[in-house]
C-alpha cells in the first residue's frame, strides 16, 4: 500500500473514531431538552395511508405549509427514505411541538458536521416558522424548517407505542401531550 493510501486510511479512520454516535447524539438531545430519546430501528417506524387522510380531513393546517401535505412527501416515498437508513432516534417532548421543531433542526446540523451526511430529521406539529407560509418553493426558512412525522404519514402512535413511549390521544386541552420528532442517521 502506497504512503498516501496509508495516510488516506488513516485519515478514514480518524474521523469515523471522532464522528459520535447515535446514542452519543440520543444523549446530546437529551441536553436540548427532550424528556426521551430512543434509539430504534428504521423498520420499527410505521407508516400508514390514514396518517395523510388524517391531515387532509382534520386538521386545519391541510395545505398551509411546504411543510404540511399535499406539500410532504406521501407515506410510500417516506417509506421508501426510511428504507435508505439504518437507525433512527425516537425524540419524546411533552407539551412543546415548537420546542421539538428546534431540537430535530439543530440535531440534524450536528449529525451532518459529525459525517452523516444522510443525517434527515422529521419533527412534531404544523410548521411555525412563518406567520403565513409563503407557498412557493424555496421555504424561505430551508435550514430550520422541517416536515412533521405525521406529515409524511408516519403513525407515530404506534412508532411511540412499539419503542415503548408514552402517547394517548388529547381529548381535551386539559389532557397531557406528547410529542415526538425523528432523527435518521446512517
Amino acid at each position: 500500500m502506497s504512503a498516501r493510501k496509508t495516510e488516506a486510511a488513516g485519515q478514514e479512520a480518524a474521523k469515523a473514531k471522532a464522528r459520535k454516535t447515535p446514542e452519543e447524539l440520543a444523549r446530546q438531545a437529551l441536553e436540548l431538552g427532550v424528556k426521551g430519546a430512543k434509539l430504534i430501528f428504521t423498520n420499527q417506524v410505521f407508516t400508514g395511508e390514514w396518517v395523510r387522510l388524517k391531515c387532509q380531513f382534520g386538521c386545519d393546517g391541510y395545505g398551509q405549509s411546504l411543510k404540511c401535505p399535499p406539500h410532504s412527501p406521501p407515506p410510500a416515498t417516506t417509506r421508501k427514505a426510511l428504507d435508505d437508513y439504518d437507525t433512527a432516534i425516537l425524540l419524546h417532548l411533552p407539551k412543546d411541538w415548537r420546542q421539538m421543531q428546534k431540537i430535530v433542526a439543530t440535531l440534524e446540523q450536528e449529525a451532518f458536521f459529525m459525517g452523516y451526511h444522510k443525517a434527515f430529521a422529521l419533527g412534531a406539529g404544523p410548521c411555525s416558522l412563518c406567520d403565513t407560509c409563503d407557498l412557493t418553493y424555496p421555504c424561505k426558512h430551508h435550514k430550520e424548517a422541517r416536515p412533521s412525522m405525521e406529515a409524511c404519514g408516519i403513525d407515530v402512535y404506534r412508532t411511540a407505542r412499539n419503542a415503548g413511549l408514552p402517547i394517548e390521544v388529547a381529548r381535551d386541552r386539559d389532557c397531557a401531550t406528547n410529542y415526538y420528532g425523528l432523527l435518521l442517521v446512517r
